[in-house]
């Protein structure tokens, strides 16, 4: 009976997700088995600091990846939000999910919308992306830096250390929590590139691992993100600005990308929408926000320097 080592972080949300991915392929190929091998990645070790402050969520899928080339694992299923523009030689993504819900929610212990918070409500998050445009859209909000898994999350909500915090929608669905969440719309709170997507990343090639993999791929899903991670490549693919993408794909293959950039203090924050007939409209809008004034942001960033001048990453 043939079989496939799935490499997972051990988190409860990537278990469950590669669970999903496991339960797909047997349930396809009822001759095929599928063995899960748990992984710690560096970024679930380093819990007590800011994904800003220790290189960004490429450290969520590394050992995986290393698993892979290494032929210790024969494929990944990742939350593409948390996958880099840039991917290792030999590696790639042979297939992308249908997607699930993009946006993020607010979830509060009484579930009230973003704009009954009342001012100084203390907000939990560990994104800058989600930090900038919180406080875009609500200054008077005090938004602090919040880490650890879903469950250690809203923990802490609950016990009254945050007043809210906010979370991408598919995982909290994906783990089929019972909280009180209010979506945020995602043509204004934009996610980031490919929130809500999965995706299976393999070695390229590798054509007996790929034949069980790549029927799953979902081409409308595929384009959309694919927009998303051109617009994120053009920026630098950069684990040190706050940025975020929105691609939607019409029935003639037509893509809508909605974009941002912004300084990490929000004193600078660039946004735009562009429709094209393929996923190089990521390209170009990025390129119209660099001419529009973030050009100065992305080259800063892309020379390792933070918004102090320093060469310490951060990561949207």
């Amino acid at each position: 009976m043939p079989e496939l080592v799935l490499a997972s972080r051990k988190s409860p949300l990537a278990l469950a997700q590669s669970e999903g991915v496991r339960a797909l392929l047997e349930s396809r190929y009822p001759a095929l088995r599928v063995r899960i091998a748990p992984y710690v990645t560096e970024g679930d070790r380093r819990l007590e600091a800011t994904l800003a402050k220790i290189g960004g969520k490429g450290l969520f899928v590394k050992e995986l990846e290393r698993a892979m080339l290494s032929g210790e694992a024969d494929f990944a299923v990742h939350s593409l939000k948390d996958v880099p523009a840039m991917l290792p030689e030999g590696l790639a993504l042979v297939a992308i999910l249908a997607r699930g819900p993009v946006e993020d929610v607010l979830i509060t212990r009484d579930g009230r919308e973003l704009n009954a918070l009342p001012p100084g409500a203390v907000v939990g998050t560990s994104s800058l992306r989600r930090t900038v445009l919180l406080r875009r859209l609500r200054p008077d909000l005090d938004v602090r830096p919040l880490r650890g898994n879903v469950d250690t999350r809203l923990r802490r909500l609950m016990a009254g250390d945050f007043d809210a915090i906010v979370l991408a929608r598919a995982g909290v669905e994906r783990l089929g929590l019972d909280v009180r969440s209010v979506p945020l719309d995602p043509t204004a709170f934009i996610p980031a590139v490919g929130q809500g997507a999965l995706a299976i990343e393999a070695r390229r090639g590798d054509g007996a691992v790929l034949r069980w993999l790549e029927p799953f791929d979902d081409a409308p899903t595929r384009r959309a993100v694919e927009a998303e991670r051109a617009f994120l490549a053009r920026l630098g693919g950069s684990c040190q600005v706050p940025l975020g993408a929105y691609g939607t794909v019409e029935v003639d293959g037509t893509v809508t990308l909605r974009g941002f950039i912004a300084e990490p203090d929000g004193s600078g924050f660039w946004s735009g929408v562009l429709r094209g007939p393929s996923p190089d409209v990521g390209t170009a809008l990025a390129e119209r926000l660099i001419a529009e004034g973030a050009g100065k942001t992305v080259a800063r960033f892309a020379a390792g320097e933070d918004d102090d001048g320093s060469t310490e990453g951060q990561k949207a």
